[in-house]
């Protein structure tokens, strides 16, 4: 059976190879979450368990809030489903989304639901009954908002829900009931693909959003980029008429192509521009603030260096040719990126999505024997070229010398570091 990737298995689907050895091999890159567990304080980033189901059930929920006691409107986001085990799929945070409702002076909430990541209980799945499914998954999101509404910091009467891919449909599925404080609802991409036998998942989507229409109670913005590699202009048109010809009220954006797969627009920091706009329109409809009335100061960058031009192949220190061929590759990719480099030869790549430098250095150092260090971000180069420098090179080039009567085969192969690189097939 294979299910619909969420916006991660698009942005951080990764290819290794060794370094240093002929043998190939295949490694995840390391998640953003998993990458750097750091939260981001300087929107309050911290992590609640939300009471959900029966037997003490608690849902793994990614809180960020603007300082102060607030009470702050509301905006509870909700993630896809990436293919493996739920339980393995790491905690989503939506950053770049969060960080913009954030400014606006918005708690924003992202609740893993049950079965997934640190969640208890168990992952609940109708199979190909696409209703049942959005159904079931949105009882969690109930469970989220019934929480939120006992918190002082939240006003309960000024709440909008979103989500993204499997997210998306489960967002519609509870507007079929009366929520209480939720204006309205943003679906991205919405929707569940199963390809098992038998299973015409695309006709059962189409049933799944007409039944949520005919019982609809809340008005929902739908946004849906030309090139979704899961949900494509044609079954978006089709999911969406067959929404509001049942009842329901859905205004449809189609988007244009967006990079290399619009199913990942959400996670990636160019994605504002593309949903910023829609939804503020929407917000305004539904009586939401839309006004930027906090000051969230950006992350640090890393500053550029002279020491080479970025697409100066030769320069890039440590790499073997195989490794030269890496960043030669690493030069197509979309921006954000990140190479990281080890003295010993090892090298990886991260694009797109939440912190690749942070991802880079990561899965870098986590596979090499030596400290790696990043050579060049997006476009430019951050390499600097000092004593650390010539000490690094020094110590390689004695690592690689072979002692006296030595083979060649006793010295190769001493750094397993292994080279990734995100894609946006999500």
């Amino acid at each position: 059976m294979s299910r619909t990737p969420s916006v991660r298995t698009l942005i951080s689907a990764s290819i290794a190879a060794l370094a240093m050895l002929p043998a190939l091999a295949h490694l995840q890159e390391l998640p953003a979450a998993a990458a750097t567990n750091q939260l981001d304080h300087r929107m309050n980033e911290h992590v609640v368990q939300v009471p959900a189901g029966d037997g003490g059930v608690t849902l793994e929920t990614t809180v960020f809030q603007p300082s102060g006691p607030g009470p702050f409107p509301l905006i509870v986001i909700n993630h896809g489903k990436d293919s493996g085990r739920p339980s393995l799929q790491p905690r989503d945070r939506f950053y770049y989304m969060a960080s913009a409702f954030v400014k606006r002076g918005y708690a924003v909430m992202v609740p893993m639901r049950q079965g997934f990541s640190k969640s208890g209980g168990r992952y609940r799945d109708h199979g190909c009954n696409m209703t049942a499914n959005g159904y079931t998954q949105a009882e969690d999101i109930r469970a989220t908002l019934d929480y939120a509404r006992r918190q002082p910091w939240v006003d309960g009467e000024r709440m909008v829900v979103a989500g993204q891919s499997y997210g998306g449909l489960a967002t519609i599925a509870l507007g079929t009931e009366a929520v209480p404080g939720v204006r309205g609802l943003i679906n991205f991409a919405g929707g569940l693909r199963d390809d098992s036998d038998r299973c015409a998942w695309r006709s059962q989507l189409v049933s799944a959003f007409a039944e949520y229409g005919a019982k609809s109670r809340l008005p929902s913005l739908w946004m849906y980029g030309q090139n979704d590699s899961l949900f494509g202009p044609e079954l978006a048109g089709r999911m969406h008429a067959s929404y509001v010809q049942a009842g329901g009220r859905g205004r449809l954006v189609e988007f244009p192509a967006f990079k290399r797969d619009a199913h990942g627009m959400l996670a990636s920091r160019d994605g504002e521009k593309v949903w910023l706009a829609d939804t503020e329109r929407f917000l305004q409809e539904i009586g939401m603030p839309t006004a930027v009335v906090v000051d969230v100061a950006p992350l640090p960058s890393q500053p550029r260096t002279d020491y080479a031009g970025v697409d100066d192949v030769d320069a890039v220190p440590f790499l073997s040719e195989h490794g030269r061929r890496a960043y030669r590759e690493y030069l197509t990719k979309m921006t954000p990126r990140a190479f990281a480099v080890s003295p010993s030869g090892g090298w990886t790549w991260a694009e797109e999505g939440e912190d690749p430098e942070g991802r880079a250095l990561a899965t870098c150092s986590a596979k090499s024997k030596h400290p790696c260090r990043l050579y060049s971000v997006d476009d430019y180069v951050v390499w600097t070229d000092g004593r650390l420098e010539q000490v690094e090179k020094a110590a390689a080039t004695a690592s690689a010398t072979p002692l006296p009567g030595a083979t060649p085969a006793a010295t190769a192969g001493s750094d397993p570091t292994t080279s990734v690189g995100s894609t946006t097939a999500r």
